[in-house]
């Protein structure tokens, strides 16, 4: 047991927990044997997901309650395992997956998390079950929460952290279908002075920067472009990448740009949104989306700038639809959790007015190709 902790990165762990980098009142070390009788041995039917990190697994405690057991795939490199506790450790916020604690005890360390039902946002927009469709209201309400969850990580967090694999596979939805941003086995934590770091570049090719990309330059910018693709997927229902588009269009970015110069951007737009939402207000979050695509990361919005035109859309969308509410409306107002902000927002130089005779799509956009097969 005593081999395996210090194997699994104990010794490292003990080091941040002294330290005071990881908040010890929010996580718990759990026992091996407590995790073996909770997922019934690992036992593959507990399977909720397999991803590059590791295999998630469902369990339950004795006192009852549900979770789910990240058993991670190292194979001697920890330094995901730690990353991911160390940040999750760290992060107060009710659309972020919360993490309850670990087991060092196993050659494969594990996390605990809370246990998110409803799977995650990309099972449930691209295989949409029709006795609980997914509705404008909904997308809007949950591009909102996945905003205010990436600003809170770049401006609220004890040091800002970049998240670098921003995908609707890592966006879970809970009982209710509010956001819950998942997996920071990727992300990074930024000191105020690296503001352009150099890393190995790390992402999912269909939501990954490409400027990024070229130049291994990461910046915040870097998940507003990722943040920009999952947004496109709310709006179109349509996947990251497809062998089934045109070659020149087959990342959702590329064919949206394409429409977009064409003047065809209905055509891209989602049947349900385009039957349900106002037009102005689709063309606002296409106008968003299309502003966080830039392939120049400096001319794209911050998450802040993006978070609050979300909120502002969702909420005149909401005030035009004469308060008719949904089955799923009943949850709070996607306001970002510990963050103090005006509201109405205060207009400056950098955001852009909603109402529709400012919507333009000015087309500087060079398109992008990320030919994969």
């Amino acid at each position: 047991m005593e081999k395996n902790f210090k194997k699994n990165g104990g010794l490292l762990l003990e080091k941040r927990l002294s330290s005071g980098e990881v908040n010890v009142d929010k996580v718990k070390h759990f026992s091996l044997k407590e995790l073996e009788k909770a997922t019934d041995n690992f036992n593959m039917n507990r399977v909720l997901g397999k991803g590059g990190q590791g295999t998630v697994y469902k369990g339950m405690l004795v006192d009852g309650k549900i979770v789910a057991v990240k058993k991670f795939r190292v194979q001697g490199n920890v330094e995901e395992f730690i990353n991911e506790f160390v940040i999750l450790s760290q992060i107060n916020h009710r659309n972020v997956v919360k993490l309850l604690g670990c087991c060092l005890e196993k050659e494969i360390p594990l996390l605990v998390y809370e246990f998110i039902p409803n799977g995650n946002l990309y099972e449930y927009l691209h295989d949409q079950n029709e006795d609980l469709p997914m509705t404008w209201d909904m997308r809007l309400r949950i591009a909102t929460e996945i905003a205010g969850a990436l600003f809170y990580l770049h401006s609220a967090a004890s040091q800002p952290i970049y998240h670098r694999d921003v995908k609707s596979t890592n966006i879970l939805l809970d009982g209710k279908y509010r956001a819950k941003v998942a997996d920071f086995g990727a992300s990074r934590m930024i000191s105020i002075e690296d503001t352009h770091l150099t890393t190995v570049v790390q992402g999912t090719f269909g939501y990954l920067d490409p400027e990024y990309f070229h130049t291994s330059q990461l910046t915040e910018k870097s998940d507003v472009y990722s943040f920009g693709v999952v947004l496109l997927e709310l709006l179109t229902g349509q996947k990251p990448l497809s062998s089934l588009r045109p070659n020149e269009a087959k990342s959702l970015a590329s064919y949206f740009v394409l429409c977009v110069e064409e003047d065809r951007l209905f055509d891209i737009i989602d049947d349900r949104v385009t039957k349900e939402g106002e037009k102005e207000h689709i063309i606002a979050v296409a106008n968003l989306a299309y502003k966080c695509i830039e392939l120049n990361g400096k001319k794209r919005p911050t998450m802040k700038e993006v978070t609050r035109e979300l909120d502002e859309i969702w909420k005149l969308e909401r005030k035009s639809n004469n308060g008719q509410q949904n089955h799923h409306e009943e949850i709070e107002h996607p306001a970002i959790d510990a963050i103090e902000y005006q509201h109405p927002w205060v207009a400056d130089s950098t955001s852009s007015d909603i109402s529709p005779s400012n919507i333009t799509f000015t087309l500087e956009l060079e398109v992008m190709h990320i030919l994969t097969e």
